[in-house]
């Protein structure tokens, strides 16, 4: 299996297991789950909504903890607020009781006190889509495999630009990631770069720019006027009288965005990636304009870690954890259930949708 370490914001790899459970923990080690009642508070703490996948986990936690007899206490950091009121947020919950904290990080690595305070209560601490970093205290982390993701990414924009220009034997790229403070940004980017530098190095590719660093190519905020501002001047500056053939974009959000740039400059739509599924990149994926994004059903997701939930209020061990390995978040490996991401296209939108009820109609 490959490797990852956390570096600035990539993972890495390391080998062992630890299983956690909701008794207390004394000197960051973990004990065998106790339960809990079965009508105890779960904290839910997510990050803002600038995301559609966010909006409708926030939904689907609050309906689906009540269906299974849990009190939910799902919350949202404001956009227009720092990481401080995460951390308010999960105080709270632990003050309130809650057995459980699912967190999707605003960012994961400015959480560990409020975690660790949340261990010392007896809660047990899921890591939701993104790792928190640098503590003992995250039992569990629940997310699509996001290196696989960047992989997935890679080689699509590499199929793309081959359908798209047969008859060119290079390509002039450029490369955007996501947000500084989001742990995945990093690992999306790695896994991309894992496909797409072996190309650079042979020249198959070439990044006109020479922006290649994750810190050159990042999207604060992963906000989508950044990422067209980033894209206007990387167009004013390289590509007069150039060719745009394809474009690394980590998510729809920032793919839009990409794309209403070069549309304003008034040149070709060049092949740009994505993630998320959102609905608007999936008409635009059926229509010929964004090449692809990655689906990550977070029903699936959101499901999982409820029945995670369930498991550990009957004190049982979850038994979805399938990688042991790969997630070293600076101070321990935490044992991770893996959901697959699948690449959608036009070609194939209409099978990867079929069962979902709010997107498969846009693929007829």
């Amino acid at each position: 299996m490959k490797k990852f370490v956390i570096a600035s914001a990539s993972i890495a790899a390391v080998a062992a297991l630890t299983l956690a459970g909701c008794a207390p923990r004394d000197g960051g080690d973990t004990e065998a789950a106790a339960g809990f009642a079965a009508d105890a508070t779960i904290g839910v703490a997510l990050p803002d909504k600038t995301s559609e996948n966010w909006v409708l986990a926030g939904d689907l936690f609050t309906t689906g903890l009540e269906e299974a007899g849990f009190k939910p206490d799902v919350q949202y950091a404001p956009a227009s607020n720092t990481v401080a009121e995460q951390q308010n947020q999960i105080t709270s919950m632990v003050t309130n009781g809650a057995k459980v904290i699912i967190i999707g990080a605003k960012d994961g690595a400015q959480l560990s006190a409020q975690v660790e305070a949340a261990h010392d209560a007896g809660a047990v601490v899921i890591a939701y889509d993104r790792l928190i970093l640098n503590t003992e205290a995250v039992d569990y982390y629940l997310a699509f495999d996001n290196f696989k993701v960047g992989q997935l990414q890679g080689q699509a924009l590499l199929d793309g630009l081959a359908a798209a220009y047969p008859d060119k034997t290079t390509y002039n790229i450029e490369l955007f990631s996501g947000s500084p403070d989001d742990n995945n940004a990093g690992v999306f980017f790695d896994g991309a770069m894992d496909v797409l530098q072996p190309k650079i190095d042979d020249g198959t590719l070439v990044v006109v720019s020479g922006q290649t660093e994750v810190s050159q190519t990042a999207t604060q905020g992963w906000l989508a006027a950044n990422a067209q501002s980033r894209m206007d001047t990387l167009l004013a500056a390289n590509y007069q009288g150039t060719d745009l053939d394809g474009v690394l974009s980590p998510n729809d959000t920032l793919a839009r965005a990409i794309l209403e740039s070069v549309r304003s400059a008034g040149k070709p739509l060049p092949v740009v990636t994505g993630q998320d599924s959102e609905v608007e990149s999936v008409k635009s994926i059926v229509a010929g304009e964004q090449y692809m994004t990655i689906y990550k059903d977070t029903r699936a997701l959101v499901a999982a870690a409820i029945d995670m939930v369930k498991e550990l209020q009957a004190g049982a061990e979850p038994t979805g954890i399938n990688d042991t390995e790969s997630y070293d978040n600076g101070v321990k490996i935490v044992p991770a259930y893996l959901l697959a991401p699948v690449v959608v296209t036009k070609e194939n939108a209409a099978e990867a949708y079929k069962d979902n009820e709010s997107l498969f109609p846009l693929t007829q």
